[in-house]
């Protein structure tokens, strides 16, 4: 009997770890870019949402190191984590893209966003990511984007290194006319990172007009998105983020009919 309970106690935390398997929910503060950092630390302890990816108007990849410190030991204090950075700019310059790498070396993020208008400018990012062994992904805007086409990010993470890999932002590649859950099924494992948006299709003017919704009531195909999800046992982070002028003027509805968006597909 006492051998049995032994074993039901050194099995349970494997039976956790299983339970807590599957996607945490994050905040882009592209969102919240109406606010200065003190602002979305207090919004995200707000809305309980833990996981950052802060960008430039947030947190300085050039500034100050002390500054940085700062900043990081009030997430920290708060419990909430910056796990990643973007989107980045980069260059064909190596060392000022070191800059990048160091800053997140010294908060300790592994992955960073990054949109490279260059092709050629892997070359010198993926000596970065081997040297630091920090992760980049690669993020996706609409049609005639450098990355709009999941081909193209495929050919670029066919050519590199493994821990280069795909930031997917799901409002985006629903605009430029394709599946959300096949095309996260395409990129395998390379999936790293995603942008938790929806959008719909609105005429103005008489042109086609992408604008963002609440997430559901969007074309995303979320549906199948989220089975793909579990079906992958993929445990990134989704990234609550709008390019809406008006949904950043008051994020606090977005965030938190998100929110409950994620939650109710969690069950």
């Amino acid at each position: 009997m006492k051998r049995l309970l032994l074993a039901l106690v050194l099995t349970l935390p494997l039976v956790t770890r299983a339970a807590e398997a599957g996607p945490r929910l994050g905040l882009q503060t592209w969102t919240c870019r109406n606010m200065n950092f003190e602002q979305v630390v207090d919004f995200a302890v707000t809305h309980k949402v833990k996981y950052l990816e802060f960008i430039a108007a947030h947190f300085d990849p050039s500034g100050p190191k002390e500054e940085t410190l700062r900043k990081k030991a009030v997430l920290d204090a708060k419990g909430l984590v910056a796990y990643s950075f973007g989107v980045a700019g980069t260059t064909l310059d190596k060392e000022k893209n070191r800059q990048l790498f160091e800053f997140a070396k010294l908060m300790g993020i592994k992955l960073i966003i990054v949109e490279p208008k260059d092709l050629a400018q892997w070359d010198n990012l993926e000596e970065l990511v081997k040297e630091y062994d920090i992760k980049l992904a690669i993020h996706n805007h609409g049609k005639g984007t450098v990355y709009g086409d999941p081909a193209t990010v495929k050919r670029v993470l066919a050519e590199r290194d493994r821990r280069i890999g795909v930031c997917l932002d799901i409002g985006w590649v629903t605009a430029a006319g394709f599946d959300a859950a096949e095309v996260f099924r395409g990129y395998g494992d390379r999936v790293y990172d995603m942008h938790f948006k929806d959008k719909k299709l609105e005429k103005s003017d008489g042109k086609d007009v992408w604008i963002d919704t609440e997430m559901g009531m969007g074309e995303a195909n979320y549906g199948d998105l989220f089975t793909a999800i579990k079906q992958a046992r993929w445990s990134g982070v989704m990234a609550i983020e709008t390019d809406s002028k008006a949904f950043a003027a008051d994020p606090h509805p977005l965030v938190t009919a998100a929110s409950n968006f994620f939650q109710q597909h969690q069950k």
